[in-house]
């Protein structure tokens, strides 16, 4: 059974760094990707990584600002987001799948979420 667990929100201010984490349990998965929710039900995409390779795929709004990483030996996933601004505050979850894809249609296994908040 593939566990997920995020760490690493907090409050920010505008233009501040924050890294998230997201240690992983279990092997059955091939990406593992970050999404985000702010009020409201749609997952929307951030950043995936491609476990073995390290392929990653970013959302258009992120890149140049987010980095997404994996380290193998520690099973972790991270989440590097810089210059952060208002409307990045929302919930952050990692999902884990045998997919590497943008959708979270995707993904099988999903963490409880961190949330991130960024004060202007």
């Amino acid at each position: 059974q593939v566990q997920l667990v995020e760490s690493g929100g907090g409050l920010v201010q505008a233009g501040g760094s924050l890294r998230l984490s997201c240690a992983t349990s279990g092997r059955s998965f091939v990406s593992v990707a970050w999404f985000r929710r702010d009020p409201g039900p749609e997952s929307e995409f951030v950043a995936a990584v491609e476990w073995n390779d390290g392929r990653t795929l970013y959302a258009d709004s992120v890149k140049g600002r987010f980095t997404i990483s994996r380290d193998n030996a520690k099973n972790t996933v991270y989440l590097e987001m810089n210059n952060l601004k208002s409307e990045h505050t929302a919930v952050y979850y990692c999902a884990a799948g045998v997919v590497f894809a943008r959708s979270p249609l995707v993904y099988t296994y999903w963490g409880q979420g961190t949330q991130v908040t960024v004060s202007s």
